[in-house]
């Protein structure tokens, strides 16, 4: 005996293949740009952005900077040059402070 659907049935599961596909569509699309990005990352990831040879990090004033082995460039990741400044603000501000003092 052979099972016949009628045609809301028929609607109905055509409904659901549909978001099927669509949710494994979208998924498949979401694997390919995150191994992109993984891809990408792995390239340039403590590369030079100036002459792409590779970065080391090093502690200045307690902050980590990157500096490149071939060219010398520095290269601050975010937040870092806001540390930098800062820093350098307070001991400013402490160095004044003694010609501030003296002069008094």
């Amino acid at each position: 005996m052979a099972f016949k659907m009628i045609p809301e049935e028929e609607g109905y599961y055509a409904k659901l293949e549909r978001e099927r596909k669509k949710k494994l569509k979208e998924l498949s699309k979401q694997h390919i740009e995150q191994a992109e990005r993984e891809k990408a990352t792995a390239l340039h990831l403590m590369k030079c952005p100036k002459c792409g040879m590779n970065l080391f990090e090093m502690d200045f004033k307690g902050i980590k900077i990157d500096e490149c082995s071939s060219c010398h460039g520095i290269w601050l990741d975010s937040g870092e040059l806001g540390a930098l400044v800062k820093t350098e603000k307070r001991r400013l501000s402490r160095i004044f402070g003694i010609f501030v003092n003296q002069s008094q």
